[in-house]
């Protein structure tokens, strides 16, 4: 064990003492309190077909079901780095059990949601909990650990991620096969319940001592920044056109305010995020490979979904269990990152990661409407394990940067590159499909009514909707659905591969390479001692 001098002391006598010898308990309850938060990116798509039908759902639209996702994502994303800062300020712990609380009140609103109008504003309000816990997971993590063991604590923090993410669909598809729509939320509230628990008894206080005055302009801007820019992402996918006023106007509008809070964030006293911390190639670089990453996968993962089922007439469940490769891969390589880079250096893990990510992608266009299920098994796998080489690399070089008592800025900072960037790749990617679908399935439509073409075209699901009521007619419509939605799958997933491959470039130019020995070039800057600076109270 580490001598005590490794812990400044605090107000507290042998507070840091303590916190060291439990840090890994600690680290077990943030995971456990962040699962329920990760697991709900993508428990709602495998339930999505079934919210959809006005008998055992609600009966929502195709927009409303894309607005029952995004309302999420908008609220999450656009107050991540607020709730970050804000951790920073009055307390990491206090902040967690709050957020936790609202998440799991919220989640109970959303599962008995009776109209798609309400399950709207429910997840909306679901996001505001959501943003409130992740960054603080992260913070408390870096004022936990100390540098030697801080590496392996965030690849395992990342590796959680990852795996909830992939998780997700099975536990929808597990309890969709006994239980309503609405208990995919409803199983966030025990796990909220004894999270919140567990961190009020066992998680330390900490905070930055001297945050110095509010900084209001900042905070507003990121928020409105943020939130105009990720509504006029979704308002692409949405509408399928990226020329509409109401897509170009908040996009625009949004990427101007962030322009301004970069500008007065350079020249304030006290900022909320100092931006000259991307002048360190370590941090711009690593978040450059975050955002491209995930901007790749969430998009691919959402219109799988759809293949899985819609296509390939697999249920909610069985769609779900065929993600257990993705999160195998992640569980094989996320442990092992940390002694990776060790080995060979975060620049070529990152790098390697991406490009095993980006061949993935491109196996897809192996995928067809009868391609045995056991290939998708393996680039499930394959991508899985790109991810994990990725994440906590890149999470660990930001957070290095980053001063400990502004550790829940950063935290916030690689978790709203994250939700950005995957909302970017749902909108974006999802455009990309449903206008590729459209041009592809069009021709085969001139046998209907002119006035059920359109809704034919809207997604897959209501081309098999139309198919149906045509009976044995519409065999070939329903065959010539399933085509036409593969080949937008395979230009789509190209596009997805372009984007990762984009990110291995970033990470090959921009992050730095092993230092050599007595050479302080590219060399890491020390890291500050554990809970240096911090305010820690038992």
């Amino acid at each position: 064990m580490r001598s005590r001098s490794a812990f400044p002391q605090t107000g507290l006598a042998g507070t840091a003492d303590t916190v060291h010898r439990r840090r890994w308990v600690i680290l077990a309850v943030l995971i456990t309190s962040l699962m329920a938060i990760v697991l709900d990116n993508t428990v709602l798509n495998v339930a999505l077909k079934t919210i959809a039908s006005p008998t055992a759902g609600l009966g929502a639209s195709q927009s409303q079901l894309e607005w029952g996702i995004n309302s999420y994502t908008l609220v999450f994303a656009g107050l991540l780095f607020t709730f970050g800062v804000i951790g920073d300020r009055i307390g990491r712990r206090r902040m967690l059990i709050a957020g936790l609380a609202a998440f799991g009140l919220f989640s109970l609103l959303t599962a008995y949601a009776h109209s798609p109008d309400q399950l709207i504003w429910a997840r909306a309000a679901m996001g505001l909990g959501a943003a409130a816990v992740m960054p603080q997971t992260l913070s408390i993590i870096t004022n936990v650990f100390d540098p030697g063991e801080r590496a392996r604590a965030i690849g395992i923090w990342a590796m959680a991620v990852g795996i909830g993410v992939a998780i997700g669909p099975i536990v929808g598809g597990l309890l969709l096969a006994h239980f309503w729509w609405g208990s995919v939320f409803l199983i966030n509230v025990p796990f909220t319940a004894a999270g919140a628990a567990a961190v009020r008894l066992l998680v330390p206080e900490s905070k930055n001592p001297d945050p110095g005055r509010i900084d209001y302009v900042g905070v507003l801007a990121s928020i409105a920044g943020l939130v105009l820019l990720v509504y006029g992402i979704i308002q692409g996918g949405d509408k399928g056109s990226w020329v509409h006023p109401d897509v170009l106007g908040p996009a625009a509008g949004g990427l101007a305010v962030l322009a301004f809070f970069a500008w007065y964030e350079s020249r304030h006293k006290h900022p909320s995020l100092d931006v000259r911390l991307f002048r360190d190639p370590r941090l711009s670089s690593a978040v450059g490979a975050l955002a491209l990453v995930f901007f790749g996968m969430m998009g691919a993962l959402f219109f799988l979904s759809f293949y899985l089922q819609s296509v390939r007439g697999y249920s909610a469940l069985q769609a779900g269990l065929l993600s257990l490769p993705f999160a195998a891969g992640q569980l094989l390589l996320a442990p092992r990152s940390a002694a990776l880079v060790s080995r060979f250096g975060a620049k070529t893990v990152a790098a390697t990661g991406l490009l095993v990510i980006t061949g993935a992608l491109v196996g897809y266009q192996m995928l067809g409407v009868s391609t045995p299920i056991w290939v998708l098994g393996v680039l499930f796998f394959v991508q899985g394990a790109g991810m994990g080489s990725v994440m906590p690399p890149a999470t660990d070089a930001v957070m290095s940067v980053v001063p400990r008592e502004k550790a829940g800025g950063g935290s916030a900072l690689t978790n709203t590159a994250r939700q950005v960037s995957g909302a970017l790749g749902v909108a974006i990617l999802g455009s990309i499909l449903a206008q590729a679908y459209r041009g592809q399935l069009s021709p085969h439509l001139t046998a209907l009514p002119a006035q059920a073409r359109g809704p034919a075209t809207a997604s897959i699901a209501a081309t098999q909707t139309v198919a149906a009521r045509l009976g044995p007619a519409g065999r070939n419509l329903a065959g010539f659905a399933d085509s036409a939605f593969v080949h937008a799958m395979h230009i789509t997933t190209l596009i997805s591969a372009a984007i990762t491959l984009l990110g291995v470039l970033v990470v090959l130019i921009w992050m730095p390479g092993r230092s050599r020995p007595g050479s302080p070039a590219g060399e890491a800057r020390p890291a500050a001692p554990v809970m240096a600076g911090a305010q820690v109270e038992g």
